[in-house]
């Protein structure tokens, strides 16, 4: 007789991301690192040449973007799904802070993008590009302090890092899409009312959803609306019955999402960083360096996400609509809300949305988030760091 698998997984999808998300932000970093390091050595022609090789009608690095991202988005649908249904986002009370927190977090990074680029203009389109947060690069740096920072403030991370998620999602719909196919979107919105059919009649087994949502993906890809939203859409179809069902194909949503997970924290997303962060500095002048959308994207991420955090948070709890994450001091609270300015994956991805086939602008692209990630996260770790130290003397004394 084999083991209930509904049993052996982990009884929290968020406990399982807290631990799966941390170590997929290393490899990342590891990944980023090495891709940097390689556009800047004898083998960047290389490695460039090799991102433009063509398979099967699209070149690699089209693969990456367009098809393991579409695997990337289908894990942040699940997740997203999961959490508002009976999760850390499953009342109204517990979305209160991330969500307000979200919201600051976006708006206040994408007005300082303005503020360097103007609302108008052809750089005016990246103003999307350092209002997302990376989980995995955040929770990663987390992972690093270990017991010093309080487990509510990585659940209020990555609660705010999900909702973050939604909006980006929200804002590559609205904005990134443009010249349509009216009849491949009418047969993506076929496969759409079939698989939302399949969820109302409660069919439980995978097989069918995953099949749909390959469809769904060649039809979206063919649309004009990007690819990765197909699996957005298949995440949000996907069954979640009630916990009282308790055999091994009960919940399917529940089952994909930890199948899922390792494979994107430590292959896809790594693949991602190391395709899209490789910057060749030849060349690089200060020209680049103090370029609007450089500076935009850099103290956008650095100084707006903290900014917007933070003072939303505080604003929240001081008009007692929420309460502070339980065992964290506003220190602690800062140094997350740093954190939340490391917008590697998703700000890249939003970049390449905005400015496609830019060479100049991308190099630019990359520079800004590089740079404001590297100093969020840096600035966040010292934080926290420094905030822990009375902690850990008051233990210390007591003990």
């Amino acid at each position: 007789m084999h083991p209930d698998p509904s049993r052996s997984r982990p009884a929290s999808a968020l406990r399982d991301l807290l631990t799966g998300e941390a170590a997929g932000g290393i490899i990342l970093m590891l990944a980023a690192a090495l891709a940097l390091l390689i556009a800047n050595s004898t083998f960047a022609p290389y490695y460039f040449k090799a991102l433009h090789v063509e398979v099967a009608g699209l070149t690699l690095i089209h693969w990456t973007n367009d098809g393991l991202m579409a695997i990337f988005f289908l894990l942040v649908g699940l997740e997203i799904k999961r959490e508002f249904l009976e999760g850390q986002l499953a009342t109204w009370q517990r979305r209160i802070l991330p969500g307000i927190a979200a919201i600051g977090g976006m708006i206040v990074p994408g007005l300082v993008f303005i503020a360097f680029n103007g609302i108008s203009g052809a750089t005016s389109r990246g103003w999307a590009i350092p209002t997302a947060t990376d989980i995995a690069f955040a929770l990663g740096a987390i992972a690093l302090l270990g017991s010093r920072v309080p487990v509510s403030l990585k659940i209020f991370l990555t609660a705010l890092a999900i909702l973050d998620d939604l909006g980006a999602i929200i804002i590559i719909a609205l904005v990134y899409t443009d010249r349509l196919s009216v009849a491949w979107l009418l047969s993506a919105t076929v496969v759409i009312g079939v698989l939302i059919l399949l969820m109302r009649s409660r069919v439980r087994l995978l097989s069918p959803y995953l099949f749909l949502g390959l469809l769904l993906w060649i039809f979206t890809l063919k649309s004009g609306v990007h690819a990765t939203l197909a699996g957005v859409v298949l995440a949000l179809t996907i069954p979640l019955p009630p916990k009282r069902e308790n055999s091994s194909s009960a919940r399917p949503l529940l089952i994909l999402e930890h199948a899922l997970q390792r494979w994107v924290a430590y292959l896809i997303v790594p693949i991602f960083g190391f395709a899209n962060a490789g910057l060749s500095f030849s060349g690089m002048d200060w020209k680049v360096a103090s370029s609007p959308v450089t500076l935009g994207i850099a103290l956008g991420l650095f100084l707006g996400k903290q900014a917007g955090v933070f003072l939303t948070t505080w604003a929240v709890v001081r008009a007692k609509l929420a309460t502070r994450p339980d065992g964290a001091s506003w220190t602690q609270v800062y140094g997350v809300s740093l954190l939340c300015g490391i917008g590697f994956t998703m700000s890249l991805f939003i970049g390449l949305l905005a400015f496609p086939d830019n060479e100049a602008l991308l190099k630019e692209v990359k520079l800004g988030v590089l740079m404001g990630s590297a100093l969020a996260g840096l600035a966040g770790v010292m934080v926290l760091v420094f905030a822990a130290r009375p902690i850990n003397r008051m233990a210390r004394n007591n003990g």
